[in-house]
């Protein structure tokens, strides 16, 4: 279906430090098919990987609450929650 090949394509393009041009694709596939937790798991790890920690979050929570077993966010989410507070320790 069309959110799994544009979750397919944002990966490809992930891979290949794309991020922008994967983000719009796994935000793609989120609007095709709200209720499909995996888009919102690739682009929390893009935001997580480009910093924006507070987004990555929303990401993963949303990955959550759709799917409370998905045990590859929750660590990420609680990745993102100890990074963001890093950050704010060192004041950057």
């Amino acid at each position: 279906d069309l959110a799994t090949a544009l979750n397919e394509r944002g990966q490809v393009r992930y891979l290949r430090v794309e991020f922008a041009a994967a983000v719009r694709d796994f935000t793609a596939a989120i609007e095709c098919q709200p209720g499909f937790e995996v888009p919102y798991y690739n682009r929390g790890l893009v935001r997580y990987r480009l910093g924006d920690f507070d987004e990555a979050i929303k990401d993963f929570r949303k990955v959550l609450e759709l799917n409370p077993q998905f045990e590859d966010a929750a660590l990420s989410l609680k990745q993102a929650i100890l990074d963001k507070e890093e950050k704010q320790k060192r004041g950057y």
